[in-house]
């Protein structure tokens, strides 16, 4: 069988009612002829929209046909065990140019007994945004069912969530439960796991191109919120150059990111897992045994469990999300 590379997918773009073109004119990715490109999914194991390889002798080929051949080589022992062959993580990039609908997501064993898949928590990691771009994380007090619902009725639901002004490089962990919602003037980066179940709670009254309302899920919702408060929603992190630096660890995924204006070597000799390199901004060579393939804004790359060691040549100030799963 023949040795595995760092892989290269065809981005999977989504028209939304709340998109725009910041994917186009900010990430260079060309998602004509949607008129309202409001996600990209750069790396899908989702069953409905498998991303499929562009690069090498595998081209062509879905993600999770890769996971079935290549099984512990591609993504490592203990995530084969646990995921099979589902690939665990979705990455997406997300242009928001009006509100999302404010809602939340279930957990896994919830997700698993209504739909017999995997519950989704997040993170979203601010790539731009407009002055005074602000999004929903939680409540801005602590909640029960019964005052959620009375704000609903009486469509004052903005009033008890909690609304963060946010900026490029921001960081938002987003455990399922949590009702949230991005608002106009955002672009950033989603690390997910591999999940499309979504509870709309509120959808700011706005019609569809054909006069209609998007499905509400108010019932399906109570289930799943988390109605407690929290101190911080926001997570904060340091903010280094030329080294890596931990943003989120959580048993779903870790992600660091890698600032960087020097050539980096990453070990992963020790990692039982892939790793997902996503660019939100920059232009990066990386070398592994057997070539060098490049990575630049609006683009990610998969590298299979079997390769523990690459060396990375930035071509300028480059960013990089570094994901895997322990």
């Amino acid at each position: 069988m023949k040795t595995l590379y760092p892989l290269k997918f065809k981005p999977i773009f989504l028209d939304k009612i709340w998109g725009g073109d910041r994917i186009k004119t900010v990430l260079d990715l060309d998602f004509a002829p949607s008129p309202n490109c409001g996600e990209v999914w750069a790396l899908s194991g989702v069953n409905a929209n498998q991303s499929v390889v562009v690069n090498g002798f595998l081209a062509g080929n879905e993600l999770n046909e890769l996971i079935e051949i290549y099984m512990d080589d591609l993504v490592g022992g203990d995530v084969y065990q646990k995921y099979g062959n589902e690939f665990p993580i979705l990455i997406k990039f997300i242009d928001a140019n009006d509100y999302l609908s404010i809602q939340v997501h279930p957990d896994d064993e919830l997700a698993n007994i209504r739909h017999e898949g995997s519950g989704k928590t997040e993170m979203w990691y601010i790539i731009k945004a407009e002055k005074d771009a602000e999004l929903i994380s939680g409540f801005n007090k602590k909640m029960d069912r019964e005052k959620y619902l009375e704000h609903l009725k009486n469509n004052t639901l903005k009033d008890i969530l909690n609304i963060e002004k946010v900026q490029a490089g921001d960081l938002f962990y987003i455990p399922s439960g949590r009702v949230h919602a991005l608002g106009p003037g955002i672009l950033l980066t989603e690390i997910q796991q591999t999940s499309d179940i979504t509870y709309r709670i509120y959808d700011w009254d706005r019609l569809d191109d054909k006069g209609q309302a998007r499905e509400l899920h108010t019932a399906m919702a109570l289930d799943a919120i988390d109605f407690n408060f929290y101190k911080d929603y926001k997570t904060n992190y340091d903010k280094k150059v030329n080294q890596t630096v931990q943003l989120v660890e959580s048993p779903y995924f870790n992600t660091n990111l890698l600032d960087f204006r020097k050539p980096l070597v990453k070990d992963y000799s020790e990692l039982d897992s892939f790793v997902i390199y996503v660019c939100p901004d920059g232009d990066v060579d990386i070398k592994y045994p057997g070539g060098i393939i490049g990575l630049k804004t609006g683009e990610s790359l998969l590298i299979p469990a079997e390769l523990t060691e690459v060396q990375l040549f930035p071509k300028k100030e480059t960013k990089i999300l570094e994901v895997y799963i322990t």
